[in-house]
């Protein structure tokens, strides 16, 4: 049974903190942004996101998974065919990276303005 103290993020020993933890990294960002409203196989998301290996793909796909956040059907053929959508959370989810997404395109011009000012 998941309790107040299981949903409070101040709260380093919260379930609710693990999850953001599990969830916030870019990978996973992309994944679900990637499968949006689709369901992909596993090259085809390696394809999709540039830039991850096999390996962190295999375990940010068993992290969602494990999180509710993407399903995995494994179709009985030679060789198997694993198919992944997301969820009805990781569809919530992709709601909030969308806006992320949105709001990394709209100020992506300030913060490399601001990083050049930084950096000298």
């Amino acid at each position: 049974m998941v309790t107040m103290q299981d949903a409070d993020l101040a709260r380093a020993d919260s379930l609710a903190r693990e999850i953001f933890s599990d969830v916030a990294n870019k990978w996973a960002f992309l994944i679900i942004e990637t499968l949006g409203d689709r369901t992909l196989r596993f090259s085809e998301l390696r394809k999709e996101v540039d830039g991850i290996s096999h390996k962190m793909l295999t375990q940010n796909l068993r992290m969602l998974e494990r999180n509710g956040l993407i399903d995995r059907e494994v179709h009985p053929t030679v060789p198997p065919r694993v198919e992944y959508t997301l969820t009805e959370p990781g569809q919530g989810l992709r709601a909030t990276v969308d806006s992320m997404c949105g709001w990394t395109r709209r100020f992506i011009e300030d913060i490399e303005a601001a990083r050049r000012s930084f950096d000298g």
